[in-house]
């Protein structure tokens, strides 16, 4: 029985025009991977930026199309949402997510029902809130933290107190012995995939 100690930092709302890059610099700065949820119509004339996040090893996976309450949609608009994300993440990566995060984390039975995506949420550090700062993001991520967690973290634009804290988090979690890896590896590591997921949103892969 490994000691080990697996955590995925997971990234919503992009690909930002520059917040992207920033945080992609970080992780390179200390050496560990991620994950990035991809809004789909932020993807068109931002390519390359998805490129760099697949050459680096991370993870590209889907965050819907338009960033919609999903509850108020039908089943072919729910549909219509996640496949042409999907099918833009494909034209750039050439495989299909496994993930969806739902936007603001809202989700109804027809959403679990027409989306053939494990959910995730992650805990989160409310940093998509303005007046939440670097430090407090940090801590609020240090102190969510256990083996199997997702942490649920932004790049999206201007997002740069998240990219600050990434030079707590990371050095810190790495000292309490985390290893940090794709969403996709730690599922695999807990023997989760789509056949046996739960139907339920998850942020620790032992909930």
């Amino acid at each position: 029985m490994s000691d080990k100690k697996y955590i995925a930092l997971t990234f919503d709302d992009g690909p930002s025009d520059t917040t992207t890059r920033k945080v992609l610099d970080k992780l390179k700065k200390y050496d560990v991977i991620g994950s990035f949820f991809l809004i789909g119509d932020y993807i068109p004339g931002r390519e390359d930026i998805v490129k760099e996040e697949l050459d680096y090893g991370c993870d590209i996976q889907n965050h819907s199309l338009t960033h919609s309450d999903m509850r108020i949609f039908d089943a072919d608009t729910i549909k219509a949402e996640i496949d042409e994300t999907t099918r833009r993440i494909v034209a750039i990566s050439g495989k299909e997510p496994t993930f969806f995060r739902p936007p603001y984390i809202y989700v109804n039975d027809l959403m679990m029902e027409s989306i053939p995506l494990i959910f995730i949420s992650g805990y989160g550090c409310d940093d998509w809130v303005p007046e939440v700062g670097a430090a407090e993001r940090a801590k609020k991520a240090i102190e969510g933290a256990k083996d199997g967690a997702v942490v649920l973290l932004h790049d999206l634009e201007g997002n740069d107190a998240t990219v600050e804290a990434l030079d707590t988090i990371i050095p810190e979690l790495k000292r309490q012995g985390y290893e940090f890896v794709t969403i996709t590896e730690l599922f695999k590591r807990a023997g989760i995939n789509y056949s046996n997921a739960k139907k339920e949103v998850y942020s620790y892969t032992d909930q």
